[in-house]
């Protein structure tokens, strides 16, 4: 695997739902169709210049040398580090990646600082071992659909879902804690499919993430494409309070202004909680 290297590794994320953050490679062979709002960026910015070259990443080979330095820099104001928004820290089969996500994570854990992930690949079963990673990490997964076929068509070269759904749980059944992104869920246009399908693959997690189909303007064609992300918005929240999962509505994807969406459902408590993702 091409190696490239860097000055800096740890960032502050402007995310909102994501505090400090690291990207150690640099692509994704993945090769997600949506397309890929970080493989658009890298273009744009002249990092890259097609899908094929985004789809044989570069590994950071001066990453963990960097995370020594910065770790004491940024340590008193570090709450959790993200893995990763610009490339997939677990990405199906690529091992060297996987072995510098493990490293990273164990050294941020050494020094108790949380990690939280999100991966389209499979988790190793390694993260179950407490005596290196700590039980405060997070670990999620993108999952959007259960067909193959979408994911061939729009993910063509992650994991299979029930792949990525099993280490998941493998992980759950260790005793930690584990989330599912739902983003970006795609409009019946793309596929038709049950959102309480999806919601009951993965009711042992414990916070799901929902967004909408938002990286280009198809979305547009789907006629009445804001009344569907309300009435979902309102499938999964009411899911997680049923279940006892925590939950964050992705910004934008709920107007308050449609007549339809009614937010009588949602406790005082909750309400408040949940119109601060708008405001």
């Amino acid at each position: 695997m091409q190696k490239i290297t860097r000055k800096t590794l740890l960032y502050k994320s402007g995310v909102e739902y994501a505090d400090f953050c690291i990207n150690h490679a640099e692509g994704c062979s993945h090769g997600c169709t949506y397309p890929c709002y970080a493989m658009m960026l890298k273009k744009r910015c002249g990092k890259i210049n097609n899908y094929s070259e985004w789809r044989k990443p570069k590994i950071v080979a001066n990453a963990l040398e960097l995370l020594e330095k910065e770790i004491p820099k940024y340590k008193k104001q570090i709450k959790s580090v993200y893995l990763s928004f610009a490339t997939d820290p677990f990405m199906y089969n690529q091992p060297e990646i996987n072995d510098l996500s493990l490293k990273i994570i164990a050294r941020l854990n050494q020094d108790n600082i949380k990690v939280i992930t999100i991966s389209k690949g499979v988790y190793p079963k390694e993260l179950g071992q407490k005596s290196i990673y700590k039980d405060i990490n997070e670990y999620g997964a993108t999952i959007v659909s259960l067909s193959e076929d979408f994911r061939k068509k729009h993910e063509p070269y992650a994991a299979p879902f029930k792949e990525r759904i099993k280490l998941l749980k493998y992980l759950h059944d260790q005793g930690l804690k584990t989330w599912v992104s739902m983003e970006p869920y795609p409009t019946p246009d793309f596929i038709k499919q049950n959102i309480e399908d999806i919601l009951e693959e993965i009711s042992f997690v414990d916070k799901i993430v929902f967004g909408k189909w938002n990286y280009n303007s198809n979305i547009s064609g789907f006629r009445n494409y804001k009344s569907y992300y309300n009435d979902l918005s309102y499938k999964v929240i009411r899911f997680c309070q049923n279940n006892n999962i925590d939950y964050h509505i992705k910004s934008g994807t709920i107007d308050l202004a449609k007549n339809n969406f009614d937010s009588s459902f949602i406790s005082a408590v909750d309400c408040r909680k949940f119109l601060e993702c708008y405001a």
